[in-house]
């Protein structure tokens, strides 16, 4: 059996202070509508600076949290077509 990847980011999920976040918008700005998502980058004090997304129509909704090198691999994704 596989092993299954370890979420490294449970020690911090909840200590994260997203009152402060600076959320982007990840559509043109000239795009109408809410059904976008928005990624801030958010500092812990660890140390390390982990992307956080939500969907811009639910700003009070779930929250993703991703480590620095899962936000990499997500954009190169992005980049290569893997998503369309």
């Amino acid at each position: 059996m596989k092993d299954r990847p370890v979420d490294d980011k449970a020690h911090i999920r909840d200590e994260l202070d997203l009152s402060e976040a600076r959320w982007v918008r990840a559509a043109p700005e000239d795009v109408p509508g809410d059904g976008y998502f928005e990624y801030a980058f958010v500092e812990h004090t660890d140390g390390i600076t982990y992307t956080a997304l939500r969907e811009s129509a639910k700003p009070n909704g779930p929250v993703l949290i991703y480590t620095p090198s899962e936000w990499d691999a997500f954009v190169k994704g992005v980049v290569d077509g893997e998503f369309d």
